[in-house]
């Protein structure tokens, strides 16, 4: 079975495609041709994640999931959450956007933060909503040089290194991404012919 991840984002697809149940493969939507912008106008993860499903969904008829990810750091309000692909500016500059986060917390105590994600699955032609979440802090500083996104400045809850200084096995156990995509995996074990 084909499942489509409504993203550009090799990457986060490949780290998927390790998780998923044998016999599902996991597609971009370079596999589908599609190049369309998919405007994410919602204002919660799961507006977003919905509306990218949708678009897929209506326009080429194919099983398929979203996601969205927010960081939503405490001191600034749950900021910059649904933003946070383009925090710093529309040029998604994930070094500018990390910068930002710091430079607004450089006079804070409290960094507590957490990364959650809302995966949107249509199967079928129905809906279903997968949530992950990890809680953790921002660092003072980026370290590491894995992963994407926010992961250098976030450490999570009961660990010494940030998302960035893990494998991407490590980070897989215990991310909000592989949360979201466990709940979204353990699912399609049961409903679906993949064991």
């Amino acid at each position: 079975m084909n499942l489509v991840f409504a993203t550009q984002n090799r990457n986060k697809a490949a780290e998927i495609q390790k998780m998923v149940p044998a016999g599902i493969t996991v597609q971009t939507l370079q596999d589908i041709q599609c190049n369309d912008d998919i405007a994410e106008t919602g204002s919660t993860l799961e507006e977003n994640a919905l509306l990218k499903a949708r678009y897929i969904y209506n326009k080429f008829g194919v099983n398929c999931f979203a996601d969205d990810t927010g960081l939503e750091v405490e001191a600034l309000q749950g900021r910059p959450g649904v933003l946070s692909a383009r925090y710093a500016g529309e040029s998604k500059d994930a070094g500018d956007n990390m910068n930002l986060v710091l430079e607004q917390l450089l006079h804070e105590s409290n960094r507590k933060a957490r990364f959650r994600t809302v995966i949107a699955l249509i199967l079928d032609g129905k809906e279903h909503l997968f949530e992950g979440i990890v809680n953790g802090y921002i660092t003072v500083s980026m370290s590491g040089t894995g992963g994407f996104g926010y992961d250098p400045i976030f450490k999570p809850e009961g660990f010494e290194g940030t998302f960035a200084e893990m494998t991407a096995d490590e980070k897989n156990k215990i991310s909000h991404r592989g949360l979201a995509v466990n709940a979204l995996i353990g699912f399609l074990k049961t409903h679906t012919n993949h064991p």
